[in-house]
Order: C-alpha cells, then sequence, then structure tokens
C-alpha cells in the first residue's frame, strides 16, 4: 500500500501547483545596500501555478508582518514577465532605511489571467544604509522575531469566481458595470461595432456621467491592476475608395482661365 502511495506521489509531482517562493536573498542573509540586489525564486508548491502567471512586480518592504505595519521602500523591478526567468535584480538606494537586522523582506505582485498574488520573502538584512525608518517601520518591527517576512495575499481564485461564467472569464466579468466591480483585474465590455450609417441628430454620453470629490487625505493603494476587454467576435474588412472624387468650387483664377479656354 505504501509503495503505491509512492508511485501516486511520483505521478502527480510534475503538476504541482506553486506560486513564488524567494531563494535569494535567504533568511537572515545580510546584503549590502547601495548595490544591485539580486534576487531569485523557485515554485512554492502552492497554487496557483507559475505557468499560469505572466508579469509581476518586484518592492523592497521594511517593517512588521501585519498590515499597516509595514512600508513599500521602493521599487526593484516595475514591469517584470515570468517567461525571462526565476531570477532578477534591482539597485537598492542606501539614504531609503537604516542598518537593523532583519527589517527588509521582498514583495512580488504577481498577475495572471485568473487574478493576482502576492508573495513575500523571507526577512534579511542590508548593511551600509544610511536613511532612517518612519514610525510605522520602527513599530512594526518591534518585538519581532525570527525571519518570517508577511503572509501570502492569494487573489487569484477570487478573481477567478468573480467573472467565471458559461461565456469565459472575461466575458462574463464584463457583464458587471466597471464601477461595481472589485478586485485586482476589472473587465470591459467588447468594443462595439461601428455602423454604416450615421443616425444619430444629437450627440449624447454613452453612459451616465461619474461623480468627482477631492481627496482630503492619504487615498489607499489602489486594488486594480489591470483591465481585460472583452474579445472582438466581428470581423471587418476595407478597400480602396474607387469613386472620382466630386469636383470643388473654382476659385477666381480658375473661373478666369476657364474663360479663355479654347
Amino acid at each position: 500500500m505504501l509503495f503505491r502511495l509512492l508511485l501516486l506521489l511520483v505521478a502527480v509531482a510534475p503538476y504541482a501547483f506553486a506560486d513564488v517562493e524567494f531563494t535569494s536573498p535567504s533568511a537572515g542573509a545580510t546584503a549590502v545596500g547601495g548595490q544591485l540586489l539580486q534576487v531569485a525564486w523557485k515554485d512554492s508548491g502552492t497554487s496557483p501555478p507559475i505557468s499560469e502567471l505572466q508579469s509581476f512586480q518586484l518592492f523592497l518592504c521594511a517593517g512588521g508582518n501585519d498590515a499597516g505595519s509595514f512600508i513599500q521602500l521602493t521599487s526593484l523591478v516595475a514591469n517584470g514577465v515570468f517567461s525571462s526567468g526565476s531570477a532578477s535584480s534591482g539597485t537598492v538606494p542606501a539614504s531609503i532605511g537604516a542598518s537593523v537586522k532583519n527589517a527588509y523582506f521582498l514583495k512580488m505582485i504577481s498577475a495572471g489571467t485568473g487574478g493576482t498574488v502576492t508573495n513575500y520573502s523571507n526577512r534579511f538584512s542590508l548593511s551600509g544604509m544610511t536613511g532612517t525608518f518612519p514610525a510605522t517601520v520602527t513599530t512594526g518591527l518591534s518585538g519581532l522575531s525570527g525571519t518570517d517576512g508577511p503572509a501570502t495575499e492569494n487573489n487569484f481564485a477570487a478573481a477567478g469566481a468573480n467573472a467565471a461564467g458559461a461565456g469565459g472569464p472575461v466575458a462574463a466579468g464584463a457583464t458587471v458595470p466597471y464601477t461595481l466591480q472589485s478586485g485586482p483585474i476589472r473587465y470591459a465590455p467588447m468594443q462595439g461595432k461601428p455602423g454604416t450609417k450615421i443616425t444619430a441628430k444629437n450627440a449624447s454620453p454613452q453612459y451616465p456621467t461619474s461623480s468627482v470629490s477631492i481627496a482630503k487625505t492619504w487615498l489607499p493603494t489602489p486594488k486594480a491592476i489591470t483591465t481585460q476587454t472583452v474579445s472582438a467576435t466581428y470581423s471587418t474588412s476595407s478597400h480602396a475608395n474607387t469613386a472620382a472624387a466630386a469636383p470643388g468650387p473654382m476659385n477666381d483664377m480658375q473661373k478666369y482661365l476657364a474663360r479663355w479656354r479654347d
């Protein structure tokens, strides 16, 4: 029985689901601030599979593990793609933080057709840092022990459920008005097909106007990552206009020459 179980585990191993698990910097390691920080990752063994993730953003963070107790210090990679491999790098300015043991960790927001997943690395240190931490980071680090980073934020399944339906993820999600949608991926309906004749006599907005209010405090970080539009189900063709141009009115010179034409 045990032998059969082992065979089953070996058989399903190649199909294991996995998001991102950071391998470098390692837990408790010390990197040098003000220089290029080398980052590497591998499959973590949990869903979603990296094969379903296309792009990512990579940030350097500092602070505690709870939401609101840490901040993003700098962006290391603004527009990364997983097809480029499982490693990247970014420069860490020495002035953005202090040299505090295990104060730093990485944050990667990965996006795919089913949503997003946010992975955090283990904690590590940066030497040679010349800056200071704000109160949020200092408070978050107080009483913190170990090298574990924040917990993974997996919105992949939630985004897929929000858009599930017979018409597919994008088509189903697009049936909900854009302003009422939530989640990291928003869905837009298919672009309308232009008519063959102009029938409208008066111009009017296609959708009602939106209310606008001026922010008086700091706004929260936007949760929407991207918008997906339903693919067009119609095709178009074009050809050159073979009709002769209509003659225009003659100017004074043309009228003068026409008078003396043989």
